[in-house]
């Protein structure tokens, strides 16, 4: 089995449109028209949440003249999120073809198909002509790929000079080995971690300018351990990242939240321009 296929294995899963349409049901929403806010629990598939994703649109331009693209869009939500506070148009692209059909079906019901679409595709392949886009983000995608400099170097073909790429992804940190399974790798077969330095220098080398980084591990670290503790308290929300990680969800948390105290991963965002 190849990596690509590993990766969607991982995240595939069967019946995912209507475990979600019952999820919102049983919290009182109109599964046939939900809002970006009510999918928010099982859509901002990352570290921090929405959080993380008000900050990257923050590091975006205030006004693309194109489409941005979202490099690993998953289920579609800071594209939806994007699209609807910021009127943006955003493409997505994304190897699973179960998050990208639900992604489609989704931002459909939330009325935002004019302004967000999703492609099933490789992001070591990107279906774009050079120079035809001004922006571009990535949201924890990179770990699952180990061919980090084409992946790096397709995003600056896609974008023009002067474009704007934002990367938040999980780095190694200093503090060891990865504990698994996490959120990304069930055995650590299909995660393929760099640090700050090894992320810049393959940026640099693809034709990006890196402006400016941040570490959210602490953040990060809060962020977890108040959704675990509600989890415990059997106060989780019906409509959240369980719905994708089934039984896996409790043991993968708890060894992120693990990994992220030791510093064996650290959230990091970085903003970078094209050259």
């Amino acid at each position: 089995m190849s990596v690509e296929q590993a990766v969607a294995e991982h995240y595939g899963q069967p019946d995912l449109l209507q475990r979600i349409e019952a999820a919102l049901r049983d919290s009182g929403k109109d599964p046939a028209h939900p809002t970006v806010d009510d999918l928010a629990g099982v859509d901002e598939f990352h570290a921090r949440g929405r959080e993380a994703t008000l900050e990257l649109a923050a590091w975006l331009p205030v006004d693309p003249s194109t489409e941005i693209l979202d490099i690993g869009s998953g289920l579609g939500g800071p594209a939806r999120f994007l699209a609807a506070s910021r009127g943006w148009r955003i493409v997505g692209i994304d190897l699973t073809p179960s998050y990208v059909e639900t992604a489609n079906e989704l931002t459909r019901r939330c009325g935002l198909a004019d302004r967000a679409r999703f492609l099933t595709g490789n992001a070591l392949s990107l279906p774009f002509e050079d120079g035809s886009l001004a922006a571009a983000y990535t949201q924890h995608v990179a770990m699952n790929i180990p061919d980090k400099a084409t992946l790096y170097a397709e995003a600056a073909r896609v974008l023009r000079p002067g474009a704007t790429f934002v990367v938040y992804d999980m780095l190694r940190g200093p503090g060891g080995p990865v504990r698994f399974p996490t959120p990304w790798s069930a055995d650590g077969t299909t995660s393929f971690l760099v640090d700050l330095q090894e992320l810049q220098r393959l940026l640099e080398a693809a034709g990006f300018a890196v402006e400016e980084q941040r570490d959210s591990r602490e953040a990060a670290v809060g962020w977890f351990e108040a959704r675990m503790a509600a989890a415990a308290a059997g106060k989780a929300p019906l409509v959240s990242i369980r719905l994708l990680l089934g039984q896996q969800m409790a043991p993968a948390f708890a060894n992120l939240v693990a990994n992220l105290r030791a510093a064996a991963v650290v959230p990091t965002m970085v903003r970078a321009v094209r050259r």
